[in-house]
Order: structure tokens, then C-alpha cells, then sequence
């Protein structure tokens, strides 16, 4: 005995083309986000580090410029 319920349950409908694009689309957009947020967190890092270097450059830099020394002249 075959159940009416079988055919109901079981039927397989066909999606249509908009919706497959739309998953696609989905996906998409989840992969592109999530590489958009780790190239900012990237860059953020390394803003980080960039102004960590510089403000140890800028400490450890002579306080002026050397003096030049004057050539002495033949007489």
C-alpha cells in the first residue's frame, strides 16, 4: 500500500533560476564582507605598529642637526 502523504512529503520542487542567484548572490556578499573585514583589521595593525615606530624613531633621533665643520684655508 502506497501512503498519500509520501507524495506530498517526499515531491521535490523545482527552484527556480532567481532563487539559486540568490544564494549565489548570498554567498557572495558573506565571502566579500568577511575579506573586507579582515584586510581592516590588517591595516589597522599595521597603522598601529607603523606609529609605534615611528614615535621610537623620533625618540631615539639627534636633537638637531650636526654642525658642520668649517675647512680651514691654506695660506
Amino acid at each position: 500500500m502506497k501512503n498519500a502523504n509520501t507524495d506530498v512529503l517526499f515531491k521535490s520542487e523545482k527552484k527556480k533560476p532567481a532563487d539559486r542567484a540568490d544564494q549565489a548572490t548570498l554567498a557572495a556578499r558573506a565571502v566579500i564582507d568577511q575579506e573586507a573585514a579582515a584586510r581592516k583589521k590588517k591595516t589597522a595593525r599595521l597603522k598601529q605598529l607603523r606609529l609605534e615606530k615611528e614615535a621610537a624613531d623620533a625618540a631615539n633621533a639627534p636633537a638637531g642637526p650636526a654642525k658642520k665643520r668649517k675647512l680651514q684655508t691654506r695660506e
